[in-house]
């Protein structure tokens, strides 16, 4: 069976096309992502804003295009954070309907577990648990797991996008508003402090999204980009993840937009990204970081292959 898969992000759809071979087995046929920002503007208002759902709505159509080139049997659409915070989502989720795509939003919870279904996918977690962050724009989720099941599971309202229009900072962003951020992390994260006082953990797997981007940089920075070639997974090296955090905390976003390895569309959110990232590292006493390139799209590949 050939599906089409879209993760309606609070920054990129994400669209995957694959095709399920039984019993566990699948090839993706295809692959993309387009910068949307459906949360830019209302997302600390819970609004989707006028443009946003005309951008929104632009991406599915230009989805449904290559959707229909491909001949799936069937579309999965999946909306997170921005949507099921919004409320005039259904202005929203009726254009999408008009035009043959129905779109399922999912709770925060379901959100961790299609995510942890990725990661599982797209790398051998471990016997021991370990945390794993998918960062979105609207929501942060937090998971502590090994390789056959969940300990424990969070959606933060911690995405980048709403901590970037939250906190507005400068341009490059302030000592008093690191300050500022990390308190509020630090506030926001309690109940994540509870959890690894449960269930320790000295490992971080980073889901796509920011954790790609800083994967990027630093193959370009310390290697070469092809060590990321057809890879699911890739073992950070600490010390240059901890030369590359500071380098973006530090730098303007001229300079990142000039930084090799760092898309356009995460220009402006990288920064909160590696705030994020490193205060859960120093936090939590975290020694090693993997990436996992599979995220909630491919978890919902791998449901779906059962």
């Amino acid at each position: 069976m050939l599906v089409a898969i879209i993760d309606l992000g609070t920054n990129t759809f994400n669209l995957l096309i694959a095709q399920l071979l039984p019993p566990k087995a699948y090839h993706i046929k295809y692959s993309t992502k387009l910068p949307v920002k459906l949360g830019k503007g209302g997302i600390n208002k819970n609004q989707l804003m006028p443009e946003a759902i005309e951008r929104g709505i632009a991406a599915l159509e230009e989805y449904k295009t290559i959707i229909e080139q491909y001949k799936v049997d069937k579309v999965y659409a999946f909306g997170t954070s921005a949507i099921r915070e919004a409320t005039n989502s259904q202005v929203f989720l009726k254009r999408a309907a008009d035009i043959g795509i129905k779109i399922k939003v999912i709770s925060g919870v379901e959100e961790a577990e299609y995510i942890y279904k990725g990661v599982q996918l797209g790398l051998d977690i471990g016997s021991k648990p370990v945390l794993i962050i998918d960062i979105g724009g609207g929501s942060t989720e937090f998971i502590i797991a090994d390789n056959k099941k969940i300990f424990w599971k969070h959606s933060f309202l911690l995405g980048v996008s709403r901590l970037l229009e939250m906190f507005n900072p400068s341009d490059p962003v302030l000592p008093a508003e690191i300050n500022k951020i990390e308190n509020y992390l630090k506030d926001e994260l309690k109940p994540l402090y509870s959890a690894v006082k449960q269930f320790p953990v000295n490992e971080l797997i980073g889901s796509s999204g920011s954790f790609d981007s800083f994967a990027e940089i630093i193959a370009h920075r310390f290697h070469t980009p092809d060590v990321l070639n057809n890879k699911t997974e890739y073992n950070f090296d600490m010390e240059e993840v901890s030369v590359i955090f500071n380098e973006l905390i530090a730098s303007s976003n001229e300079q990142r937009l000039n930084m090799k390895g760092l898309v356009q569309m995460r220009v402006n959110m990288i920064v909160l990204a590696a705030l994020l990232v490193r205060f859960v590292l120093r936090e939590l006493n975290l020694t090693e970081m993997r990436l996992s390139t599979f995220s909630l799209k491919e978890g919902v590949m791998s449901e779906l292959m059962k």
